[in-house]
């Protein structure tokens, strides 16, 4: 049976297919799952999404499955734990803005009601498909994920710059951007 087209970025590995085809780019509105891939996403800045990938059953492990209430109250103990944990990626401050971020998360949620309202907001609740024709198309950022991380900032959010942001966007699915002859595109 032949492969289907898929975006370029993802053909290294089993696992990225997987991610690609499963994931990356549907629509996401339900908030543990955004927490996750904001927790996750913010971990990957200044690294490979593979990285990530590869060590994502170890963070849903260490971080109590990204569940950010639990998150937002873990202690010197717990943050001391995780540092030590060479199954997720140990920067000491990525792992304090996990707690930080679990934190604005839900004040966000208490004036939104859920983060998925507040995020979502941004788009007007669809995904913004964008029509790329090849893998040079697709940028880093955009103005859109600049004013994103800008009020996130705001908000107290960490390690949420503006191409952070961008990849949250792309895989929660706020915005489209497999290339045209994807077949998920389709």
């Amino acid at each position: 049976m032949e492969e289907p087209k898929r975006c370029g970025w993802c053909l290294s590995s089993d696992l990225y297919k997987k991610y690609h085809d499963e994931e990356w780019g549907v629509p996401v509105y339900e908030d543990t799952k955004l927490f996750e891939f904001l927790l996750l996403e913010t971990f990957q800045a200044g690294l490979s999404w593979i990285t990530i990938l590869n060590k994502r059953e170890n963070f849903r492990k260490a971080f109590d499955n990204f569940n950010y209430k639990k998150i937002a109250n873990y202690s010197e103990d717990k943050i001391q734990e995780l540092l030590l944990d060479a199954g997720i990626i140990r920067n000491k401050l990525k792992v304090y803005s996990a707690v930080s971020n679990a934190q604005a998360f839900m004040k966000v949620q208490e004036e939104f009601g859920t983060f998925s309202k507040y995020i979502w907001q941004f788009t007007d609740g669809k995904p913004i498909d964008n029509k790329r024709q090849s893998l040079k198309e697709v940028p880093a950022t955009s103005p859109l994920s600049n004013a994103i991380s800008k009020d996130l900032k705001k908000r107290g959010f960490k390690f949420v710059g503006s191409t952070v942001v961008y990849a949250h966007m792309q895989a929660t699915g706020m915005v489209n951007d497999h290339v045209e002859d994807c077949w998920k595109k389709q």
